[in-house]
């Protein structure tokens, strides 16, 4: 299929305004509007994340200048980790609000994070890394 040399792009497609990595949290910043409740929005994370942002930060977003924090949840309700998200790339979300607050939750899944697990457990702790030698 050719691709069209002209597009209209969807009126709830959001671009980021910013990336940041500030009080142990992964911060998606949005232009300032209202985001209606039940309603999907098109997130684009068009910032690098910074290098600094460590791989379990929790992601909120926040709207235009306001400091409100918004948790950005999966389908499930848990809140996405720094390693779920990736620059330049869009989430579908729909906003979720209660009595105090809201979040974006994802429609989609997240990318995948890495997995630390142990292969199995057996009752006992596992043994510790052996000191380096000098």
């Amino acid at each position: 299929m050719a691709c069209k040399p002209v597009c209209r792009l969807c009126d709830r497609l959001v671009i980021s305004q910013s990336v940041t990595f500030t009080g142990g949290n992964l911060v998606i910043n949005l232009p300032a509007g209202s985001y209606n409740n039940g309603e999907k929005y098109c997130i684009v994370v068009a910032q690098a994340i910074p290098d600094t942002a460590t791989i379990n930060a929790p992601v909120f977003v926040t709207i235009g200048t306001g400091t409100q924090l918004y948790p950005l949840t999966n389908r499930c309700c848990a809140q996405i980790t720094a390693c779920g998200i990736r620059t330049r790339t869009r989430y579908s979300t729909v906003v979720v609000t209660n009595g105090t607050g809201g979040s974006f939750r994802l429609l989609g899944n997240a990318a995948p994070c890495p997995a630390n697990n142990l292969a199995s457990i057996n009752g006992t702790a596992p043994a510790a890394p052996a000191a380096p030698t000098a």
